[in-house]
Formats: structure tokens, sequence, C-alpha cells
């Protein structure tokens, strides 16, 4: 497709400038949605109809940008820093914030950064391999490309990718799950199912067991025991030798660009980096004077399995079904602090450093999904590798764009208080304290959580999908879900081809725009 040429670059002057401006823009207006509703909208797809509108805007220093390949680098750049801004930094600020410990905040802030960027780099050097292969779902990624694909080539493609963005835009005002619905078309259907399941459940608990689940610990007790399975799970993947399990199922696909003896470097090198960033997090903070040192140690010790586990986690979700989990896996491992004794910055602390790990490791995910899917899904292997490394460098610098953004705007959301809701609910798990009935539910229910993951299997994440929906009170987009497993097993996927993406794009327009009016009303 695209033979031996050379991938743009990222720091291409005009490439970089155009992306700078559009990711500040994105970084405050994420900021501001999250604050009003609680959620942000899908910037891949938002930033891929940005590339698209810039590239026909008809003046001469855009033209270039009719370039896929640039028109993912702004996306990707733009993606982060909205995600960044928003899910990362000034949700973990805001923790600090609510728990009435100002002194705090600027270390949180530094800290929320280092995690968010290594975070990004973790998936970079993982990125097609046996535990996250780019031939994996990654819907929202799926859904970039073809937009950006059909905005490109027009004709058969454009309309399909039309009809779906039209029907999306309108289910999607009535309140539908139009995006679940295109998503069921592109990812496992065995996750999305339990997904699906995991979201009726939640939502009608009351009916269907007679109490809340969402007053219980029972949601987080199922994802501890999904996990665990799911990381032994991860580590039998990594440690296969020799040909790696993708290749073993078809002799016509080609090899991972990493082995899993890199995958096993990468993760044993991010350790240490989230490591170093607890360490910087702790002494920034002064936390010595909170803690004995053995205490401490125990604090550095848990930040950094906590920031490793919650990203892969994270990202096994947002593979298999486009959905990250982010805040959900944080608050199990603020809540199993708790019982570690740690005080109360501390674990606001270690609750907003995990927290800024995961959201934007999922982000990229998608986005090198969209990348490699234009770059010829991997045939040109050193093109793609290349384009790979632009991506990572355009991501990397969305990440220091929310930083910045947040820095100058953080005091702004102070004063208008106009936090992210979840900052309200780690800042209340944490006043709570450590509760003896909360560790038995959480025990007792991570073995039902184990179990299900383990039938299920590592490809399918039947564990960790059923547990995400548990933990989201959502039940409207599980009915669709299940709905749409239901017409994908009738009728196949063939006939939603371009619409599914479409589906989603337009969700993703249609919630971007009525999210922008809804805040700034």
């Amino acid at each position: 497709m695209n033979g031996s040429k050379k991938h743009v670059k990222a720091l291409e002057p005009r490439t970089f400038v155009l992306s700078i401006i559009v990711s500040v823009l994105s970084a405050i207006i994420c900021m501001q949605i999250i604050s009003r509703i609680g959620i942000t909208p899908n910037t891949s797809i938002i930033g891929a109809i940005v590339a698209m509108t810039l590239a026909r805007i008809p003046l001469s220093f855009l033209k270039d940008f009719r370039s896929l390949d640039r028109q993912n680098l702004v996306q990707t750049m733009t993606s982060a820093s909205g995600f960044g801004a928003a899910n990362c930094g000034l949700l973990a600020v805001g923790i600090i914030y609510v728990l009435g410990a100002p002194k705090y905040i600027f270390p949180m802030l530094i800290g929320s950064g280092i995690a968010t960027v290594i975070g990004m780099h973790f998936v970079y050097k993982i990125y097609d391999s046996d535990l996250y292969p780019a031939t994996g779902a990654w819907p929202p990624g799926i859904a970039t490309a073809q937009a950006l694909i059909a905005g490109d080539e027009g004709g058969e493609k454009a309309r399909r990718l039309l009809e779906g963005v039209v029907v999306g835009a309108i289910g999607s005002h009535f309140g539908l799950p139009m995006a679940g619905v295109g998503i069921v078309f592109i990812a496992n259907i065995f996750a999305m199912s339990a997904l699906g399941i995991g979201l009726v459940i939640r939502g009608y608990s009351g009916v269907l067991l007679g109490l809340d689940l969402g007053k219980t610990y029972i949601p987080h007790g199922v994802m501890i025991g999904a996990g665990i399975v799911s990381l032994v799970q991860a580590l039998v993947v990594i440690s296969r030798k020799g040909i790696s399990s993708s290749q073993e199922k078809t002799n016509d696909s080609l090899p991972n660009t990493v082995t899993p003896q890199e995958t096993k470097k990468a993760i044993i090198f991010h350790t240490i980096l989230f490591g170093l960033g607890a360490i910087v997090l702790a002494l920034l903070s002064g936390l010595w004077r909170d803690m004995s040192f053995g205490k401490l140690l125990l604090w550095v010790a848990w930040a950094t399995f906590s920031a490793v586990v919650a990203p892969i986690l994270v990202g096994l979700s947002a593979m298999h079904s486009g959905w990250f989990p982010g805040f959900a896996i944080s608050v199990i491992f603020l809540s199993l602090g708790l019982f570690m004794g740690f005080p109360g910055v501390p674990l606001a602390l270690l609750a907003g450093y995990v927290s800024s790990t995961g959201p934007c490791f999922a982000d990229m995910g998608y986005d090198l999904k969209t990348g490699w899917i234009i770059r010829g899904k991997g045939r040109d292997r050193e093109y793609e590798l290349d384009g790979r490394r632009q991506q990572m460098i355009a991501e990397i610098i969305g990440g220091f764009v929310a930083v910045v953004v947040v820095f100058f705007f953080m005091n702004m959301h102070f004063k208008l208080d106009m936090l992210p809701p979840v900052s309200r609910v780690f800042a209340a798990t944490v006043y709570a304290g450590a509760n003896p009935d909360v560790l038995r539910q959480l025990l007792l229910w991570s073995v039902a959580g184990a179990v299900i993951q383990l039938l299920g299997g590592a490809k399918r994440a039947i564990g960790i999908l059923f547990a995400t929906g548990l933990l989201i009170k959502n039940p409207i987009y599980g009915i669709g879900v299940l709905a749409a497993v239901i017409c994908r097993i009738i009728w196949g996927t063939k006939w939603m081809e371009m619409r599914e993406a479409g589906l989603i794009a337009g969700d993703g327009i249609y919630g971007f725009i009525s999210a922008v009016v809804r805040s700034f009303a």
C-alpha cells in the first residue's frame, strides 16, 4: 500500500505547530466537559474529524494535510492532550483539592504527568505483541481509521460511513447506545456479550437480585479476581518462546513486531519507571513526614505495582471492547490501600498517580490501531515501525500539552468548583477509611471473578469485561450491546461494513457537540 516510503515526521514544523494548536483547544474543551458531565467524548474520532476538516480548507499551507499520515499524527496528539488533561491531570489534582490539601496539588500534577507519559510509552513498547496484538479489536481505532480512509477515498465507503454517522447521531440524540452497537460488529463477540450481561445485571440488580450492586463492593471483588487471573494469563502469554500464539492460528499472518522477550523487558523497564515516578511523587510531596520509613517503602511498592497492573487491565478491556474502566480499577487499588494503613493524603496521591496510568494507555492503543490500518496493516515493517514511532512522539507531546494546560487552568476550575465527579468519589473513599465488611466482600467475590476469567480464557477477557459491566451503571447500553450481539449472530457483520464505524463516529460527534453545549451553557 505504501511501499517503502518514509513516514511523515511528528516534529515537521507545519504538522507540529498545527497539532499543538488543536491539542491545546482539545485539552481546554475536554477539561470543561468532564467537569460538567463527568465523561469525555471519543477524542480519537473527534481528532480525526478535525484533521479531515483541516485537510479540506482551501489554503495552500494546509494542502499537505490531505495525507492520511499527517491526519493520523494530528488526531493522535489531539486525542492525547484531551484525554490526558481531563481523565488524568484534572482528575488527579481534583482529588487533592476536594481533600483540602492544596500544598500537595502541584506535586500531584507532576506525578500525574509522569504516570501519564510512562503509560503512553508503555503501550508503545508492547503494542503488536502477543499481549496486545495489532490484530486485536481496538474498536475505536478501527472506527477512526475507517473514517479517515472513507473521507480520503469517497465513493461507496464514504456513503456507507455517512449512513452510519447519521443513524449514530440520531440514535444518540434519543439516548440509544449507538457506539456500543457499532463496537459489537468490530470487537470480540464473547467479550461484548459479557460486558452487556454485566451492564444489565448492574442496571437492574434491584429487580433481579433484590439489592443495589452500586452500594456494594461485589463488582470490585469480581474485578479483582478476574484481574489476578488475567495477569497470570498475561504472564503465560509473554513467557512463551518461539512462534507467537497469533502466528500459530494462521500461516499467512504477519509476525508480531514485538517478541515475547521484548514484552518482558518492556514490562520490567516500565515497572522501574513507575517505581521511580512514585519515588519522585513521594519526595515532592514530603510523604516521609506522614509515614514511617517502612510504611513509605510499602507505599512506593504498592504504588509501583498498582501503576503497572492498572494500565495492563485497562488496556485489555480497551482492546477487546473499546471500554477502559480506568476509574473502577483505580478504586480497587485505592480500596486495598486503605487496608494497608496509609494516611489520607498518601492515599489520595496514590489514587491520582494510579488513575493517570490507564486512560492514555488505552487512548494510544486506539490511535496505534488507526495508524496500523492506515499504513497497510504492517505489510511494510520498517514503514510501520517508523509510523508507530512518530505516533509515540505525537502522543507524548500531547501528554506534555495536557500537563501545561491543566497547570494554567486548574485554579479557574477550583474557583468555579468545576471538577470531575470521579475526583469527589476518590476523595470520599479516602475519607471513608477501611471497613472489614468491604474486605470480606472483595475476597468472597474475587473467587467468582477468577472463575469466570479462567473459563473464558485470555483471548476473550470475559471476566474483565463482565466485571467492567458490573462497575458501570448504564443498563440501556447493556441492552443495546446484547441486541447487537443477537443481530450479529443472525445476520453476520458484512452488511454493517463501514456503517459500524459510522455509528461510533456519529455517536462521538453528537456526544461531543452536545457535551460542549451543555458544559458552556
